[in-house]
């Protein structure tokens, strides 16, 4: 299984970015999909995830209502809609993906490569 991520970029408070990330490789289908985050100095922080069957959706209080986790009808592709960055938002972004996980506490079974997301004026 590989994961490609892309999207991230530099952008100003207040803006939006949207994440993409690419699931290939084995054709299993009930992979729950989502987000990490890695700020410098922190630790690897749980932003949201999207579930293998229905497409319910859990985000982190930190960033919800601000960011929307979707995918594609193929479940193949998970989107990160970021819109009223912050500062704090800055940190590389991992996509994930576990094998019949929950979507509301990832394990991270398969990563992908990382996406800097920088919010700065």
């Amino acid at each position: 299984v590989q994961l490609q991520a892309s999207g991230g970029g530099l952008v100003r408070p207040g803006g939006s970015l949207r994440l993409s990330c690419v699931l290939s490789g084995r054709t299993i289908s009930a992979y729950t999909m989502g987000w990490f985050r890695q700020a410098p100095g922190k630790e690897r922080e749980f932003v949201g995830g999207i579930s293998w069957n229905v497409g319910s959706t859990y985000l982190a209080d930190s960033v919800k209502g601000r960011f929307t986790i979707s995918r594609d009808s193929a479940k193949t592709t998970v989107y990160l809609q970021m819109n009223s960055l912050k500062p704090e938002d800055t940190a590389v972004y991992y996509c994930a993906a576990d094998v019949y996980g929950s979507f509301v506490a990832m394990r991270g079974d398969y990563w992908g490569q990382g996406t800097l997301v920088t919010v700065s004026s």
